[in-house]
């Protein structure tokens, strides 16, 4: 892999398991935008960057190497050897061999654990333009705001304390529907207790579990969400409406409950759950597998 800066933008060439489309479309994020030459444009860390993918090689635009050493290289998970992660998916079974290469690209972003907490919670029962227009209010009603990038105006996402100031109806007129209350609860709770949500990540599985399922809006597939994307817990396994088709569809022959599919899958794919969890929802999704 090498990497160097040209042009305010940092291009990284050799670059393997990596592409634009799978990783901001396979569900684990909501604040990446696609632009009209297939990058996509988010706001992480209070900083607007541009991402494409082109054969062999990243672009990294409106960055410089200090901050992708800094922030850009972990937010990715770029010191992951996702090769050696499919083939050990790829030898449990053809369905996981057919998932991992046709979302061969997806790498599971390691993103803000408090972002994360209020996104899965405007998730929950919603659909991803809904999910995505009521962050992005949020974010300028509430967040700091950031700077210009190609003519659009970003904003940070909202801290506990800038969220805590809102009402319970200024949240609503942000588009989060019934979860406004949900949302206010949460913003309240963290920020009177001054909860560091993000160190949930040192907790094990277990634990990070137990603290997260403590906030209105959260259940157990919200949590699980939360957990994987938020804290890096990858023995999770997210179980929604794509996840159960597909598990139908390949892996069980009767109709058991979200339970008991994630407890199923949880067994059967270890450490790697949250990995295969990704590999198969894209794959589900995209192709409308069981639908």
């Amino acid at each position: 892999m090498k990497t160097f800066e040209k042009n305010n933008s940092v291009i990284v060439e050799g670059l393997t398991d990596f592409d634009a489309k799978h990783i901001f479309e396979c569900g684990q994020c909501f604040r990446w935008k696609l632009q009209e030459d297939g990058s996509y444009t988010g706001v992480v860390k209070g900083k607007i960057l541009n991402v494409k993918s082109e054969e062999g090689k990243a672009i990294f635009n409106n960055t410089n190497l200090e901050d992708f050493n800094n922030i850009w290289y972990d937010y990715f998970d770029l010191g992951t050897d996702y090769t050696e992660i499919k083939n050990t998916l790829k030898n449990m079974d053809e369905y996981l061999d057919k998932a991992s290469d046709f979302g061969w690209g997806i790498r599971i972003l390691r993103q803000d654990g408090w972002e994360m907490l209020v996104s899965f919670i405007i998730s929950s029962n919603n659909r991803i333009p809904m999910i995505q227009r009521a962050i992005e209010n949020l974010s300028e009603k509430f967040g700091k705001y950031i700077g210009e990038y190609e003519g659009q105006k970003y904003y940070a996402f909202p801290t506990p304390e800038e969220l805590n100031k809102a009402t319970k109806e200024e949240i609503r007129a942000c588009s989060t529907g019934f979860r406004d209350k949900y949302i206010k609860s949460t913003a309240e709770l963290v920020f009177l207790n001054e909860d560091n949500v993000s160190g949930y990540f040192e907790l094990d599985t277990e634990n990070c579990r137990k603290e997260l399922l403590k906030f209105n809006g959260v259940g157990p597939k919200v949590c699980d969400c939360i957990a994987l994307f938020g804290m890096q817990k990858y023995d999770t396994f997210p179980v929604d409406v794509w996840v159960k088709r597909v598990m139908q569809e390949f892996y069980l022959e009767e109709d058991l409950s979200l339970p008991k599919i994630r407890a199923y899958s949880m067994d059967k794919f270890g450490s790697l759950a949250g990995f295969a969890q990704q590999y198969l929802f894209y794959y589900a999704r995209e192709l409308g597998i069981g639908k």
